[in-house]
């Protein structure tokens, strides 16, 4: 992994978060780095998020986001629209945004959240002719 700690850290973002939301930030950015080990981390701990991406110069590089709230994690998609969701996991909608709402560290483990991850990634490589 790599990070643009330019505006901050991963910490930044996630030490006002109560514990057991933080540990489900902690191990989703875990599932991000062991599905795809060349990601770019860009925390923005004035917008609350760190952004992942397969590369951090340009916006449309970011894949997606973990986006800790009061009692959950945002796990966002820039161009979720666009994913398969068999499970329909993914809410939202926006032009291409979407989300899951993770509650819990059994939920952040689920394989249809590696999945979609998983899809994410692919959708931007092919999107920017990376793969």
């Amino acid at each position: 992994m790599r990070a643009d700690t330019s505006r901050g850290t991963f910490e930044d973002v996630v030490h006002s978060t109560r514990p057991d939301v933080a540990m489900i930030a902690y191990k989703l950015r875990e599932i991000i780095v062991e599905v795809y080990p060349d990601v770019f981390e860009v925390p923005r701990p004035a917008e609350q998020h760190v952004g992942y991406g397969v590369g951090a110069s340009k916006a449309n590089e970011i894949f997606g986001y973990i986006c800790p709230v009061q009692n959950y994690i945002r796990l966002g998609f820039y161009y979720g629209s666009s994913l398969p969701d068999p499970e329909r996991l993914l809410a939202g909608t926006g032009k291409r945004l979407r989300h899951v709402k993770i509650y819990s560290l059994a939920e952040a483990e689920r394989p249809e959240i590696r999945q979609l991850l998983e899809e994410a990634i692919s959708e931007r490589k092919m999107a920017l002719g990376l793969e």
